[in-house]
């Protein structure tokens, strides 16, 4: 018998499940690549409350996974809630203890997390050395690069043990270039946690956990608010959206074990990264 395989991509008319189901019927079979499912993969977004951390919760929930968004805001996690099969937990990621509890609820409710993301960040109007308060300084290094150690910290342990693991380490694109727009405490902060990505993927890949770094450029978020002069919203349709970054992590966590993507670069078209 003639093993005969089909691919979305071959058959482009074949697109809606019904289709699909017909030719599988027939005896065809769906070429994925290798591509890996993520039904009822445990999930943990941390900073899921809004913008880029709840488009990737979207996206990962739409693929089977089983969500769980933290955020600091309840009234951000009860507003999300509504979008999604999600269940929410409230989690100020610079407490270590808030955290490790958070990966204990889960692990006990739901189970092992297999993917962490770390989306969540902040920024002040206030951004350059001549009006810097220096706790504004603190918050933020403590919200964009502690917060992400006290995350990845406390999951890697059990990844590490099980032998696999996934953590999308939202950074941004002044994680890898100093941007004045984004100001001093931002930029600082970002490269502290690019580095931290970096170093735990390489740390942990001989035991079976990949690291993904990804570095957005501008993104339509909340985040935008807290700029000095905030965009237009002719500029904001301009950005990047948040489905646009998890659709990248969606492939990620979708590749086989044998690959890993220690960094992706996303840009809007109007501000290209060399």
């Amino acid at each position: 018998m003639v093993n005969r395989a089909w691919s979305i991509r071959q058959i482009p008319r074949y697109q809606d499940e019904f289709e699909c189901s017909l030719l599988a019927a027939k005896g065809w079979k769906l070429y994925t690549g290798g591509m890996q499912s993520l039904k009822d993969k445990v999930v943990l977004v941390i900073g899921g409350g809004s913008g880029i951390g709840l488009g990737i919760g979207r996206a990962l929930a739409a693929e089977g996974a089983r969500v769980v968004l933290a955020a600091r805001s309840e009234a951000s996690l009860l507003a999300a809630q509504k979008d999604g099969p999600f269940q929410v937990r409230c989690c100020d990621a610079t407490c270590r203890d808030q955290v490790r509890t958070t990966v204990d609820w889960v692990t006990e409710s739901i189970g092992p997390v297999d993917l962490l993301v770390y989306s969540a960040g902040m920024n002040v109007p206030k951004r350059t050395f001549a009006d810097m308060d220096p706790e504004a300084m603190d918050q933020v290094m403590d919200v964009n690069a502690v917060g992400a150690f006290n995350c990845m910290q406390a999951v890697l342990p059990g990844m590490r043990e099980r032998g696999s693991g996934l953590i999308i380490n939202v950074v941004s694109l002044a994680g890898l270039r100093t941007l004045q727009l984004a100001g001093l405490p931002y930029c600082a902060s970002k490269f502290a946690q690019s580095a931290m990505g970096t170093f735990a993927n390489l740390e942990a890949l001989p035991d079976g956990v990949s690291v993904t770094n990804i570095y957005p450029g501008e993104t339509e978020t909340p985040i935008l608010d807290k700029r000095p002069v905030p965009p237009s919203a002719e500029q904001r349709a301009r950005m990047l959206q948040p489905e646009d970054i998890a659709a990248m992590v969606v492939t990620v966590a979708k590749l086989p074990s044998r690959a890993t993507v220690p960094e992706i670069v996303i840009t809007p078209r109007h501000m290209p990264f060399a």
